[in-house]
């Protein structure tokens, strides 16, 4: 179950990313986007990194793949208009596809068994959190809020 789950995922994740590099409307490029980024937190599921997978749901898709799409709503004027095919995103795409494969192939496979540590959960990285670290995340909290109090500030006065 495991293989057909990690292959339909594959090709689910890999189509997107082709879409996304290629479709000629930029909306749809942006949702197609944010379907591969799906796919990536589908796979990090499935290798049991709840973590990365939900921080990947929550900052990339929750958060950039949104103001992806509402910038190009809130900008874009042509969007009846097409880019045409995109073929500059392919070459990219098959250059950092080459790329990878080719630093995969040539490295050298570990010998070294790693030792025996316990699972790291999003409950342990919670409590961690919460212990160890209360005032940095405090302060982390109280500067994102001062942040996003000054950003309403100043669009507050460019309406005036």
């Amino acid at each position: 179950m495991s293989n057909a789950a990690f292959v339909i995922i594959a090709i689910f994740t890999l189509a997107a990313a082709l879409a996304a590099a290629t479709l000629r409307k930029l909306m749809h490029a942006a949702l197609s986007f944010a379907v591969a980024l799906v796919g990536l937190a589908a796979l990090f599921f499935l290798l049991g990194a709840e973590f990365v997978g939900l921080a990947l749901v929550f900052i990339y898709i929750g958060a950039v793949a949104v103001l992806i799409v509402f910038t190009i709503l809130l900008t874009r004027r042509d969007v009846g208009k097409d880019r045409g095919f995109n073929w500059a995103g392919v070459l990219i795409a098959l250059a950092v596809f080459c790329g990878l494969t080719w630093s995969i192939l040539k490295t050298q496979s570990l010998s070294i068994v790693a030792p025996h540590i316990r699972a790291l959960t999003v409950k342990r990285i919670g409590e961690a959190l919460m212990t160890g670290y209360v005032w940095p995340l405090q302060c982390v909290g109280l500067l994102l809020t001062a942040a996003l109090i000054g950003a309403l500030i100043l669009v507050m006065e460019e309406k005036r």
